[in-house]
């Protein structure tokens, strides 16, 4: 876990300025799919047993092993699901932004940019629940190797954006344009 006192690389004037996490209706949609597949059992028990299925012997117990198999991928999936929420952070500081993204279980990717190379920042809300909730995109359009970050529906895009255009007008007053 990454603590915000002490950041990896850290220079010794930087601090942090902004811990940004994907917005809660991305937990929201995780609940309702635990919701949904969760039903999907107990819609398929009723339906045989007002069938006249008949739950003893070989066949509750292979009835049992499937519900178990079903159950434990539901939550395998969930489980996944989740820490792609979870461990997906972005972090600005006073010098540079921190994108770390989790790729499924076991793979993560770590990336930053100095602000120096920030050209263009970039808030985007799409649709009647972003607009309402006030979530969106932020797309950082760089001068090096990697030409887009993006902050994948983080609250306030625009308030983010506004606070690392700031930050970017400071540090090119501080050092310099380097994205020329």
């Amino acid at each position: 876990m990454i603590s915000l006192r002490r950041l990896p690389n850290q220079e010794r004037d930087e601090s942090p300025i902004l811990f940004l996490r994907r917005h809660w209706t991305e937990v929201a949609k995780i609940v309702l799919l635990l919701i949904i597949l969760s039903a999907v059992v107990y819609v398929i028990y009723y339906f045989l047993s007002e069938n006249g299925a008949d739950w003893s012997g070989y066949m509750g117990q292979f009835s049992s092993l499937l519900l178990s198999i079903y159950a434990f991928f539901v939550l395998a999936v969930l489980l996944s699901m989740f820490s792609d929420y979870y461990l997906d952070t972005w972090i600005v500081t006073t010098n540079r932004i921190i994108n770390i993204e989790q790729r499924g279980l076991f793979s993560r990717v770590i990336s930053e940019l100095h602000l120096n190379q920030v050209q263009d920042v970039t808030a985007e809300t799409r649709g009647f629940l972003q607009t309402i909730l006030s979530y969106g995109d932020v797309y950082i359009q760089t001068a090096g190797a990697r030409e887009r970050f993006i902050f994948k529906t983080v609250n306030d895009p625009e308030i983010v954006k506004q606070k690392i255009t700031d930050l970017v007008a400071k540090d090119k007053r501080r050092h310099g344009d380097a994205s020329k």
